[in-house]
């Protein structure tokens, strides 16, 4: 019952105009790009390889940061709806009358969505890559990794607007989840100032709403993967660059790639847990 509750959120997805003009756009960004790139690549060509590079992969990260933002946003305002608009609709309960569980209901809509979303991740993400290498010949030390963690940063969205999506109207779930990504953003780019400043408080706030909220951990984790190793190295030599929030000298430790499987299925449980008892 999950697979065909599943494949029916996958058609219905495929199916709305907003999943259609975002792949619309992202071909269209993927040839504007390919031809910024292109000129980067005239004008560092007197630059020695090591020097284009770095500029490379600073533009890529930037390019890369406003495509995870535009992920993320889609995440949340496609999945924002899976529940909360069946129940508007009264969907969920014409549904729901026939032998289906609500743990199955929910299960299916996160399971369509977290499978269409990803698959435009990995796509887009691919694309862009393929853009730079042919525009510019730099490859990221990590190509599969990024992909990897913008597939994670878009299973956390989903989630996230799943269990919104189970209390409060669709477009308030998009306005939290929205409010919560630019919230969680900020607090990292706030730790990475308090390790520059060495302050305790600040490294703290990072690390706790990257607990609670791991699309900006996942986030860091993708910009190490585009990083050059000269810059990683650069970097760690010097203190003052550690505040740069397009900057990542580590990738996240496997304990924090495991919090987000957990974090994954707690929220998916507590999503369940307040669908059951809520009244249609």
């Amino acid at each position: 019952m999950i697979r065909t509750i599943a494949v029916l959120t996958m058609r219905e997805a495929l199916s709305r105009r907003i999943l259609a003009a975002l792949v619309g756009l992202t071909l269209l960004v993927a040839a504007a790009t390919a031809w910024g790139f292109a000129k980067v690549a005239e004008v560092g060509g007197a630059q020695s390889i090591v020097t284009l590079s770095l500029i490379t992969s600073q533009l890529l990260v930037m390019v890369m940061f406003m495509f995870s933002f535009v992920l993320g946003m889609t995440a949340v305002f496609i999945a924002s709806p899976a529940i909360a608009g069946d129940v508007e609709s009264g969907v969920a309960l014409a549904l729901l009358a026939r032998p289906i569980r609500r743990a199955e209901l929910l299960a299916g809509k996160w399971l369509g969505n977290v499978v269409v979303l990803v698959a435009y991740a990995i796509a887009g993400g691919a694309l862009e890559l393929a853009v730079v290498r042919a525009t510019t010949g730099y490859v990221p030390p990590e190509p599969v990794a990024f992909l990897l963690y913008l597939a994670g940063e878009t299973v956390i969205g989903v989630t996230l607007a799943i269990l919104l999506s189970t209390f409060v109207p669709p477009m308030a779930g998009g306005a939290i989840a929205v409010v919560c990504f630019g919230l969680v953003w900020i607090a990292g780019v706030a730790s990475s100032i308090g390790e520059l400043l060495s302050n305790d408080t600040l490294v703290r706030v990072g690390v706790v709403t990257r607990l609670l909220l791991p699309t900006d951990g996942l986030w860091r984790g993708a910009v190490f993967s585009l990083e050059p190793v000269a810059l990683v190295a650069a970097a760690g030599r010097a203190t003052a660059l550690a505040g740069n929030p397009f900057l990542s000298t580590a990738a996240p430790p496997p304990q924090f790639i495991a919090w987000c499987v957990v974090w994954t299925i707690v929220v998916l449980g507590g999503a369940t847990l307040v669908f059951r008892t809520r009244e249609l």
